[in-house]
């Protein structure tokens, strides 16, 4: 592995640093984006549970907030619900963009890093082939061994961009997708959690398993 970073040239280094850096933000945003951490299960169930027997005070609702992004979003809405239903949805709005913000953390870098791999890869290669074509003029183009190993190792920087930057672009693809899952599941919740406080939403009847209610 290092003769082969070494016989890269000097273009290697930038592209083992995009690497470290992808895996880096990867490793992270697989740990930052759990569901279950982000909007728990069954989290607006337990806040209008305890709307309903009068038990959520301003200490569980600071509580709320600090135990995931969708508590933050659903304990400013219960803060604010007060001053109506445009002010409460309005400062679920604000909170929520500032959740989505930081579920972005990092992903513009990764989506820069599977851009520039595959441009630092070809980089290295014109170089590469700048050097064998040098080399033909100084002892000219009899030596084909001499001309299939200088373009084999003009070659290794865009092999190793390539390698870099499409499992990179996958991921950025991926974890864009799973931001807007999430996104859109928060925003329903909190919605949901609007209309319960402000009386527009009713549950519905439950069902036996005879088919009557």
């Amino acid at each position: 592995m290092l003769e082969i970073v070494q016989s890269g040239g000097w273009l290697m280094l930038p592209i083992l640093l995009c690497s470290l850096v992808a895996m880096g933000i990867v490793g992270e945003r697989f740990w930052t984006l759990r569901r279950n951490r982000l909007a728990p299960a069954g989290l607006v169930g337990r806040v209008q549970a305890g709307l309903k027997k009068g038990q959520l005070d301003q200490s569980q609702i600071q509580q709320l907030a600090s135990d995931s992004p969708l508590g933050r979003i659903l304990a400013t809405g219960l803060v604010n619900a007060r001053h109506g239903r445009d002010i409460m949805k309005e400062s679920i709005e604000e909170v929520a963009a500032q959740v989505v913000h930081d579920l972005e953390r990092f992903l513009n870098t990764l989506g820069t890093v599977a851009a520039i791999t595959p441009m630092l890869g070809l980089l290295g290669t014109v170089v590469g082939m700048i050097d064998v074509f040098s080399a033909i003029m100084l002892h000219g183009a009899g030596d084909a061994a001499l001309l299939a190993g200088g373009i084999s190792k003009a070659l290794i920087t865009t092999a190793a961009g390539l390698t870099v930057a499409i499992p990179a672009m996958f991921f950025h693809r991926f974890f864009v997708r799973r931001v807007e899952e999430i996104t859109v599941a928060m925003e329903q919740q909190a919605i949901h959690l609007v209309d319960i406080l402000h009386g527009d939403r009713e549950e519905a009847p439950k069902v036996s398993r005879s088919g009557k209610a």
